[in-house]
């Protein structure tokens, strides 16, 4: 019975592990293709010759993207609207979530609160009223037009709500019993103790605005005030020639659409790929475990 029993189980994990290797395998090799894509000659990555390593190496695709100042423009306004809209959504999302994770008897029409939060989900005012709205406020063209329509995720607030709840009411009590106030209880108590749901929600928002490129396009008269994901969208895909200078134009003739891209996915993921690092270390679970003593 041990035997059978302990077989099994050396089974299962063979399985589990097989599965596990090939789903990395899957994620990890698309990756490196398009890495080693990236650092191939246009001649070997046009023909399809590249697989795993490249092909005549070369860094002309880099060369092309660094070298050009609108790009590095374009990045450092994505980096600003990172550092608002994460900042500015991260602190709205936190005072929202907090109430609304009380008990109706302690906030009246608490319902009716996240109904109206809710219904901003389920339906949508459309493209143009959205576009209108922004501009009769004076944001278009502005960095404020790519942080504020945004700035509360209405998802993100429920995730974090949710936390809230699972959270021992016994730390509010013994805090409301030593005088502390709501606004010390969200800041001393519930805050720190979030962490894990706040690195979430963090990566939430940093991952939506550095990819974000379509609002840039819309609510930006200037290709000069892009983000770096409309920049990309607009110069690189589609290769705008009136945004490109003689030099770039020089370097892009020795660089393949297909190599240009390569490039473009990881040099619009490397600044996520740094960041996940310092987050992942607050993914874990029990961090409230021992916070209430009997």
């Amino acid at each position: 019975m041990r035997f059978r029993l302990s077989w099994g189980f050396s089974l299962f994990q063979i399985v589990n592990y097989t599965f596990l290797i090939s789903l990395s395998l899957l994620c990890v090799l698309p990756l490196v293709h398009i890495l080693a894509v990236s650092f191939s000659g246009s001649g070997a990555a046009s023909a399809g010759l590249v697989t795993l390593w490249p092909v005549h190496v070369t860094g002309k695709s880099y060369s092309f993207i660094l070298s050009n100042e609108k790009f590095m423009k374009a990045m450092f306004i994505s980096l600003e609207r990172v550092a608002l809209g994460t900042a500015i959504s991260m602190l709205l999302i936190l005072v929202t979530a907090f109430p609304l994770s009380k008990e109706p008897a302690s906030l009246k029409f608490r319902s009716g609160y996240a109904w109206f939060f809710v219904m901003s989900i389920l339906f949508s005012g459309g493209l143009i009223p959205w576009y209108m709205t922004i501009k009769y406020l004076g944001l278009i063209d502005t960095i404020w037009a790519l942080v504020l329509p945004g700035a509360v995720p209405v998802f993100s607030v429920i995730l974090l709500l949710n936390f809230f709840r699972g959270l021992p009411k016994e730390l509010e009590e013994s805090a409301f019993m030593d005088g502390a106030g709501y606004w010390v209880i969200l800041w001393r108590i519930y805050a720190p103790l979030s962490l894990p749901a706040l690195a979430t929600v963090g990566l939430f928002t940093i991952v939506g605005h550095w990819n974000s490129w379509f609002d840039g396009i819309i609510l930006m008269n200037s290709p000069d005030h892009y983000p770096l994901a409309s920049f990309l969208q607009k110069v690189i895909v589609g290769v705008n020639m009136d945004l490109l200078s003689s030099q770039d134009l020089q370097v892009l003739s020795n660089v393949s659409d297909r190599t240009a891209r390569a490039a473009q996915i990881f040099v619009g993921a490397l600044p996520i790929l740094a960041v996940y690092p310092f987050l992942q270390r607050f993914f874990m679970k029990g961090l409230v475990l021992g916070s209430v003593k009997e």
